[in-house]
């Protein structure tokens, strides 16, 4: 047996991201535009790295509540009544070591080996990945794709439904569709659950992205004490901190012991300087985010209007998130097609054959960037499309 042969076979399952596969061939080319990842071009702003900074010189660097400094989850419940509409209070809240950590321990606290979790695609796919390292299986409702966009069936899902099912995965607005659930769609997906017994994991990440005006309709609008659901984010998004790796998790107060126990077996807490930072950011960071979300309203435009103007890429504006999700006539092998479109554009993209079933066809694009960066990625992009 080799040294690979030896290892866990849940550990051997983890699959390498389509995504990464395209960052690694491309990295570092001179004059590349990389709109792959789903981040901005902005580095965090000075106000919260100094904060955090602060805090590090201070020597706040010991060991620290596990579920979050109370100032931390004190500034998420003001938050939360700010932009959301509801009064909690802190032991609703549990801060992670990044989104992803959230999401993690989320399908963690819900599911068990041989369970099943019901989630929509195409979706991230680290989503799907933490859902079958952790044991349970994950099953994929491809949403309907409809001139251009993207809509969910209700009938469908509860269809895929069996006495394993004990989640539901509901990421609005979506990565990578941009899909943005109305409210009615999450009143429908609740009654789901209620009926069935269910839990909601619900990843709202991008809830403030939504350009329609204001945040997107989110299960705190539906939602009633009692139900089970547990909301997975990030400040990745909204405070330009994808590399700070900070989380948070919104759930009934009932559990927060069990999260606090998953949190100190895979984790034991962040760092509490950077709790400082992620505060600052909380309190302070409202202008800043509202500037991310002009930014990126004015990159979307301009992306998606050349695009469709070339009459070769089905495609709408998303309702939501920050990426355009392309569907372009002549590209029925994305993988391929996204190595090809660098070596001749110089444009970085995320193929659609690493968002799961129904992506295959599509191109992902992140356009939370500078607005003259976007418009010559999208000039250079309607070139090769013209081409084809």
């Amino acid at each position: 047996m080799t040294i690979l042969e030896s290892l866990s076979s849940r550990a051997l399952s983890a699959p390498p991201s389509g995504i990464i596969e395209v960052v690694q061939y491309a990295r570092g080319r001179e004059g590349l535009i990389p709109l792959w990842a789903g981040e901005g071009d902005l580095p965090s702003p000075d106000f919260i790295n100094k904060a955090a900074s602060d805090a590090l010189m201070a020597g706040e660097t010991f060991y620290t509540w596990q579920r979050g400094i109370p100032e931390m989850r004190e500034a998420l419940a003001d938050f939360y009544r700010r932009h959301f509409q509801v009064s909690l209070p802190i032991d609703h809240f549990s801060v992670t070591s990044s989104g992803m950590h959230a999401i993690t321990l989320c399908v963690q606290a819900v599911t068990a080996p041989g369970d099943e979790l019901i989630y929509l695609t195409p979706t991230w796919p680290n989503i799907v990945s933490a859902v079958g390292i952790g044991g349970a299986t994950p099953v994929p409702l491809e949403l309907d794709f409809v001139d251009g966009g993207f809509k969910v069936d209700i009938n469908k899902l509860e269809a895929l439904i069996t006495p394993r099912t004990k989640a539901l995965f509901i990421n609005t607005p979506s990565n990578p569709t941009g899909w943005t659930a109305t409210k009615q769609d999450l009143a429908d997906i609740l009654f789901v659950a209620r009926k069935h017994d269910l839990w909601i994991i619900a990843d709202e990440i991008y809830a403030l992205y939504h350009y329609a005006g204001g945040r997107a309709p989110s299960f705190f609008d539906v939602m009633e004490e009692g139900d089970r659901i547990l909301f997975a984010n990030s400040f990745s998004k909204n405070w330009s901190m994808t590399g700070w790796r900070v989380g948070w998790i919104v759930g009934p107060a009932e559990i927060g012991n069990v999260i606090g126990n998953l949190i100190q077996y895979s984790s034991s807490g962040l760092a509490q300087f950077m709790q400082r930072g992620a505060v600052v950011a909380l309190n302070q960071g409202d202008d800043f985010v509202r500037k991310n979300i002009e930014r990126a309203t004015i990159s979307r435009d301009i992306l998606c209007d050349t695009l469709i103007s070339t009459n070769r890429v089905e495609t709408r504006k998303p309702d939501g998130a920050l990426y355009a999700f392309l569907k372009v006539d002549g590209i029925t092998d994305s993988r391929a097609a996204a190595f090809d479109i660098v070596d001749k554009t110089l444009v970085g993209l995320a193929p659609g054959t690493a968002f799961g079933p129904g992506g295959a066809p599509f191109l992902r694009a992140c356009f939370l960037r500078d607005p003259n960066q976007i418009r010559e990625a999208a000039g250079r992009l309607a070139d090769y499309i013209l081409k084809l």
